[in-house]
């Protein structure tokens, strides 16, 4: 089994575990009713996140979308990418920002957008900054924004549902604890949270090998994350990036010293090893 093929049975139990977590809340505080409430919410919370979160996330940085005569590096390299995965093509946007990352988003492969910073432009090469182009295209031909997007709200959801359970208890059975409540507040938000950062950490090694193998070269890609890890110690990327980081391609609050298992993304190394490994 190829390890994307691992990776992807992983994404599929990790989110079968935040689903049965959601539904183990909502039944907990209020039975079948409270099971009934938790799915309402994360199916409200996913609609508004499936439909606005890439106009959310643009305008947070500023995005600016570009015609081809303004960049037509970039509109070359993601119109060839494209092309090659059997996609249309994402917009095109730039965030005027020295430090260097890129990120994709948008809903399905018809409604995307590849945001790539003036940074990351200045320093990558031609084969470096199609791996990176490669790897988030990936990311939109293997709908990564809709997963995330999912195990977002249900992590939010169970958040949601655990805080509520400090403040108004378990519901009427006098046989669940003080203690079991206080599991549920407490500990089962943090392991939601873990599972979600997995979840991320998969779909990275995924688009990883899925877009070197779109454009045949792994070596471009692993040569770019080694520049981008390294700006991105240097040049950490503050607006706004505690709570999307998750959609870079590099950590752009590498400099933060964050814990690998609270991470976002996958070491590093483990990446630049794999890739280099990957015979096509």
């Amino acid at each position: 089994m190829r390890m994307s093929g691992w990776n992807q049975l992983k994404t599929v139990l990790l989110l079968g575990v935040l689903t049965g977590m959601l539904l183990g809340a909502g039944y907990f505080l209020g039975g079948r009713t409270g099971l009934l409430f938790a799915l309402l919410l994360s199916f409200l919370f996913n609609f508004g996140a499936y439909w606005f979160s890439d106009r959310i996330v643009l305008a947070m940085y500023g995005a600016k979308e570009i015609p081809e005569k303004e960049n037509p590096r970039l509109h070359r390299i993601v119109d060839d990418v494209s092309r090659s995965a059997k996609i249309p093509k994402p917009r095109v946007y730039v965030i005027r920002s020295d430090a260097a990352n890129a990120f994709a988003t948008g809903r399905d492969p018809g409604h995307a957008a590849i945001a790539c910073t003036e940074g990351i432009m200045k320093i990558l090469d031609e084969d470096e900054l199609k791996g990176v182009i490669a790897h988030e295209i990936s990311h939109v031909r293997n709908r990564d924004v809709l997963i995330a997007t999912i195990a977002a709200t249900i992590a939010g959801v169970i958040n949601y549902l655990a805080h509520f359970s400090l403040f108004f208890g378990g519901g009427d059975d006098e046989d669940r604890s003080f203690l079991s409540v206080i599991a549920l507040a407490i500990i089962t938000p943090i392991i939601a949270m873990i599972i979600q950062l997995a979840i991320s950490r998969s779909r990275e090694y995924i688009a990883d090998e899925t877009g070197a193998r779109l454009i045949r070269n792994p070596h471009g890609l692993a040569s770019a994350l080694e520049k981008l890890e390294s700006e991105a110690s240097r040049k950490p990327m503050r607006m706004g990036a505690e709570a999307t980081s998750s959609l870079f391609i590099v950590n752009p609050l590498r400099g933060s010293g964050l814990l690998g298992l609270l991470s976002t993304h996958p070491p590093l190394a483990e990446r630049v090893r794999r890739l280099r490994a990957l015979r096509l």
